[in-house]
């Protein structure tokens, strides 16, 4: 047999409200050209994140039915607390309402000026809360990882003689930690193998700097492991998971992403004397450290979803549909992310429209004709979202020009995959057409969330650029 089905079937559905390319260019003009600020019932298909938009289970959705809502002291938690212990192997589990929270927490304690938080890459929220401590956030993204359109098995690794080399120009004493993010969302989604982080943790090991696990993506990355590493592909998905955590002495997650939740997230660890700061600052901003801003609902649907997640069938489509969108756009010619990453399909921006200057931003204009021709919502993970000001006011470029189409976990038929192939396809056909854009206001931290913007006058990106209206909001959720 080769088509692998879905490991599920629908027992309820919601409606796609259709519109058309015409009213979808009012929307865009209206939403400033960008995505996050359309309506979604006015997107066909929503693949702007992966994060809190998967279809839960019959299983999780019981467990809803069972949630305990106890300000302390909930049974909902001591679930939860059991099954990350027993999936990490680490004793201490900290709720908090969603990933960043897990950040904020985390870097508010260890971050501070004169501080770096080294990684393989830091995405957005991460470098953000890194950033809004006083520390600065440092990327050593593998060589392999640099190339977009060359195939790889790991491209998500981190260099590890960069990673050496960095801690003898700064001192050990100003990396209070080195984080690893898996599967590496902002380098394509593309896997951390296990060697690579048996060799971080050696190094941070030798220079007593503790080594965090960014674990959104954690079952995604072991089936990766399976699949390519060699010594793995014998060993079932949760003994890789374990393993892959033994390395760790602690860990954040989203627990919208792998765990299919639509909120929540974590913090896991070992450090005792670093817990009880942590628990210290989540009852000042998110609760009670046995709900953590979370309701036992939610506690009882992670739970649940961190074991589903692990089932080796579910792994085995979910990676192959990936991989089933990207083959049919390379097939096209279109400029992708290769291999096909685990969550989502990136598109090469600057490859896609070079004929649009890096400081015109491709992406973003890419994202905004995806939309307008079918409908798609997808995001820019590039020099909008990355991009950084010179004291002369330039842009600094982000390393990567990508656009993610992140697939939500159990949501989509194959259908519907075929038709953002479709979509995608013919927008590169008249890619030629699509004008570059302009910033015309935005926020100082993650301003990919806010900003405005507008098109230049002509396909061909001019040599003049407007300085962007700066509003004051920081932290954006």
């Amino acid at each position: 047999m080769q088509t692998i089905i879905e490991p599920f079937r629908i027992k309820s559905v919601e409606p796609i409200y259709f519109n058309t390319a015409a009213e979808r260019k009012i929307i865009l003009e209206k939403a400033f050209y960008n995505p996050f600020l359309i309506h979604s019932n006015d997107v066909l298909i929503d693949l702007l994140t992966d994060s809190g938009t998967s279809a839960m289970s019959s299983n999780q959705w019981a467990g809803i039915m069972q949630g305990d809502e106890s300000y302390a002291g909930s049974p909902s938690f001591f679930r939860f607390e059991k099954t990350i212990q027993d999936i990490t192997g680490m004793p201490i589990v900290i709720p908090t309402h969603q990933g960043r929270a897990a950040e904020k927490i985390l870097f508010s304690i260890l971050g501070g000026p004169g501080k770096y938080i080294v990684s393989n890459t830091l995405f957005d929220t991460t470098r953000a809360n890194i950033e809004f401590s006083g520390a600065a956030g440092v990327d050593l993204i593998c060589e392999a990882g640099k190339h977009p359109t060359i195939p790889a098995p790991f491209k998500g690794n981190m260099d590890v003689d960069a990673l050496e080399k960095f801690i003898a120009e700064k001192g050990a004493a100003n990396i209070p930690l080195c984080m690893i993010t898996v599967t590496n969302n902002s380098g394509g989604g593309q896997p951390v193998s296990m060697q690579n982080i048996k060799d971080v943790k050696k190094i941070c090991s030798a220079n007593n700097i503790p080594l965090f696990i960014d674990a959104c993506r954690f079952a995604e990355n072991a089936w990766f492991i399976k699949l390519r590493e060699a010594g793995y592909a014998n060993k079932p998905v949760p003994e890789i998971v374990r393993e892959l955590f033994s390395y760790a002495d602690g860990c954040t997650m989203s627990a919208k992403k792998d765990a299919f939740a639509n909120i929540g997230g974590f913090l896991a660890m070992h450090n005792e004397a670093l817990a009880k700061q942590c628990r210290n600052l989540l009852i000042m901003t998110e609760g009670f450290p046995t709900y953590g801003g979370l309701a036992g609902r939610d506690l009882e649907a992670i739970a649940i979803g961190l074991t589903e997640v692990m089932d080796e069938h579910y792994l085995q489509y979910r990676i192959r549909s990936i991989e089933y969108l990207t083959n049919k756009l390379i097939a096209a010619g279109v400029p992708v992310m290769q291999p096909a990453g685990g969550h989502a399909v990136y598109l090469v921006a600057d490859e896609f429209l070079p004929h649009i200057r890096v400081d015109q931003y491709p992406g973003q204009a890419l994202v905004g004709a995806l939309y307008e021709h079918g409908g798609i919502r997808s995001v820019e993970i590039g020099s909008l979202m990355f991009g950084k000001y010179n004291e002369d006011g330039k842009l600094i470029p982000a390393a990567l020009e990508l656009v993610r189409l992140a697939i939500p976990r159990r949501v989509y038929t194959q259908s519907h995959i075929d038709y953002v192939a479709e979509v995608i396809i013919e927008v590169f056909n008249k890619r030629d057409a699509i004008k570059g854009l302009t910033i015309i206001e935005e926020a100082p931290t993650l301003r990919h969330f806010t900003a405005k913007l507008k098109p230049v006058a002509s396909a061909i990106a001019t040599n003049e650029t407007e300085t962007p209206k700066q509003f004051s909001s920081i932290s954006i959720q």
